[in-house]
C-alpha cells in the first residue's frame, strides 16, 4: 500500500497494514508461552522506548554507538565512494545520527541524486526521522517503509543501486539461526553492482561489555522496563514495570549479552487481547534481549556461508567496533 506522510517529498510504504496488532499478538503469545519466556526486542522502540535508547547512546559506558561513529567518520568517504544515483536503505533507521555521517560525505551533486529509504517498524520514529533530514539536506529524497526487516526484505526491491545499511551491531539481537536467514534473505535482494554495509560489535573484556548494558543511572533498567509498557497499551496487559529487575550478563558460552526482567515475586498477569494468563515464580525472567558479540573470522564465515564475500572492513583503533563492507559473492 502507498501513502504520501505530511512531510513534502516523503512517500510511506506501509506492509504492516492492519496485520501490525497481529504480528505483536503472535510475537507475545509465542514468546510468554515459551519455557523460557521472552519478548522480542524489536518491541523496545515505540517513541519513549526510542528516547530512552538515544539516551543510552549518549551514557559513558555504552561504548557501541560513540566507537561505531567514531569509524563512520574516519571512513565514511570509503564507504560511499562511487555511490550516486542510487538508495541508501537503512534497516531499523531509528535516529539518524550515523546515516548524516555518510550523507556529509556525498559530494553535494551526488546527494541530489540518492534517494535514503529508511525502513522501520515505527511509522512515528520513520515520520520524524524524515522531518529531521529534510530540513538538514532540502535536497535530499526520502520514501521511507514501514515494515519489519526481519520478514519483510523482498518487499525492498530497486532497480537503481543500492547501498544497504544494517548499523548498530543490530544482527548481534538476531540467534544463529534468525541471522542465517536474515543474510540469505539480505543476499537474495542485492543486486551484482549492489554493495551491504553491516555494523558488528566486536569481541572485547567482558567488564567493558557487562558494563555497557548495566549503566549507573538505570537508564537501561528502565529501557528494558519499558518493553512492558508497550505490550500493556498495545495488547491490554497489566504488567506493573516495578515488579521486576533488570539483569543483563555475557553468556560467554555463546559469546552474547542476555538482558532479562526478574520478577521481585510471584506474579500473575492478564493479557487482554490474546486471552493469555502469565505467571511468573519469584526469581523467573523474561528475556527482551540477546546482543552477540563478534569475531572477525567468525563474522566473515556467517558471511560467506550467506554466498556473499567481504569486501571492506573498517575497525577503530582498538578493535572494539568494525563495519564490513558487502557484496554477493562472485561464482
Amino acid at each position: 500500500m502507498h501513502v504520501h506522510s505530511a512531510v513534502t517529498g516523503a512517500a510511506v510504504r506501509n506492509w504492516f497494514g492492519d496485520e501490525a496488532d497481529g504480528s505483536i499478538a503472535y510475537d507475545v503469545l509465542r514468546g510468554l508461552t515459551a519455557p523460557q519466556k521472552y519478548i522480542p526486542s524489536k518491541y523496545f522502540y515505540d517513541a519513549r522506548g526510542s528516547e530512552l535508547f538515544e539516551a543510552i547512546c549518549r551514557l559513558p559506558e555504552y561504548y557501541p554507538t560513540r566507537t561505531e561513529l567514531q569509524v563512520l567518520t574516519s571512513d565514511a568517504k570509503e564507504i560511499v565512494r562511487g555511490f550516486r544515483r542510487g538508495d541508501l536503505v537503512e534497516l531499523g533507521s531509528g535516529a539518524n545520527w550515523k546515516i548524516r555521517k555518510l550523507l556529509d560525505a556525498l559530494e553535494p551533486h551526488d546527494r541530489s541524486s540518492v534517494r535514503y529509504v529508511p525502513v522501520d517498524v515505527s511509522h512515528s520514529a520513520l515520520l520524524e526521522s524524515a522531518q529531521d533530514l529534510m530540513a538538514a539536506y532540502p535536497e535530499l529524497k526520502v520514501s521511507f517503509i514501514v515494515a519489519d526487516f526481519t520478514r519483510d526484505l523482498h518487499r525492498i526491491q530497486s532497480d537503481r543501486p543500492k547501498l544497504l545499511l544494517f548499523f548498530g551491531s543490530t544482527i548481534g539481537n538476531l540467534d544463529e539461526r534468525e541471522s542465517s536467514s536474515f543474510l540469505r534473505g539480505v543476499a537474495g535482494i542485492l543486486n551484482p553492482d549492489d554493495r551491504f554495509v553491516l555494523g558488528l560489535d566486536m569481541l572485547k573484556p567482558v567488564h567493558i561489555i557487562e558494563a555497557a548494558y548495566n549503566d549507573s543511572r538505570n537508564v537501561t533498567a528502565e529501557f528494558n522496563k519499558n518493553i512492558l509498557l508497550v505490550i500493556n497499551r498495545e495488547l491490554g496487559a497489566n504488567f506493573r514495570p516495578d515488579d521486576f529487575d533488570h539483569v543483563a550478563f555475557f553468556d560467554e558460552k555463546y559469546r552474547r549479552v542476555e538482558m532479562h526482567l526478574r520478577a521481585r515475586r510471584n506474579i500473575w498477569v492478564e493479557i487482554s487481547e490474546i486471552d493469555l494468563i502469565v505467571v511468573l515464580k519469584k526469581g523467573e525472567t523474561i528475556r527482551t534481549e540477546i546482543c552477540r558479540k563478534f569475531s572477525r573470522a567468525g563474522a566473515q564465515e556467517m558471511i560467506r556461508e550467506a554466498g556473499m564475500a567481504v569486501s571492506g572492513w573498517y575497525s577503530d583503533p582498538k578493535g572494539w567496533f568494525s563495519i564490513a563492507e558487502i557484496v554477493l559473492e562472485r561464482s
